[in-house]
């Protein structure tokens, strides 16, 4: 059975479904029904659901770890993700978007270099991404450095990567599955837009 759970934490309501030690889906944003809505359209048809109030441990964890990113820290994610129902190409995107550290973005365009396709299937991935926060896609921009779109709206996606800003000054490459994916300076996205 698939465990629910929601909680507010300053103002921003999480709610996360999780199945056996692993996220199937989560959200976040300050309008409980969206919110809501979010990861009951990302639960399996088929699989009965329970909402809990008192979160189980790995919920709390879950909570704490969504709260820090959330708040712009660089918060260690080692959280189980259920994805072995996903589309191969969608689990290679979502990891290469999971290695974009804090205080850095990329854009569609260098995502899809890195994992193949083009940065409109990579946009639709992102758009759908059923782990908001724990995969960070609101790290993904367009080439001319302009925010693209995002599930929880521009201005939320800009106050997270407003939040994420660390000082970094030159883009670099990191490794992805053996390909190199570029990475710049959230700053170079702040400075953009302002």
């Amino acid at each position: 059975m698939i465990e629910m759970y929601t909680q507010k934490i300053d103002g921003i309501l999480f709610a996360i479904a999780l199945n056996q030690q692993q996220i199937i889906t989560a959200s976040f944003g300050e309008n409980q029904q969206t919110t809501i809505n979010n990861v009951l359209g990302n639960v399996p048809f088929d699989m009965p659901f329970q909402f809990f109030h008192e979160p189980s441990a790995f919920a709390k964890k879950t909570f704490v770890t969504l709260n820090d990113i959330y708040g712009g820290k660089d918060a260690k994610n080692n959280l189980a993700l259920a994805t072995a129902n996903l589309p191969a190409y969608t689990k290679k995107v979502l990891k290469a978007t999971s290695a974009i550290p804090i205080g850095y973005v990329t854009s569609y365009g260098e995502m899809a270099k890195t994992v193949g396709g083009g940065p409109r299937a990579i946009g639709n991935i992102m758009a759908g991404n059923p782990f908001a926060l724990i995969v960070p896609c609101h790290r993904v921009v367009k080439a001319d450095f302009t925010l693209g779109g995002y599930g929880g709206g521009l201005k939320v996606k800009l106050e997270l990567l407003g939040r994420e800003k660390r000082g970094f000054s030159s883009s670099r490459e990191i490794e992805v599955d053996g390909e190199k994916l570029r990475i710049l300076p959230t700053e170079y996205v702040l400075r953009k837009i302002a």
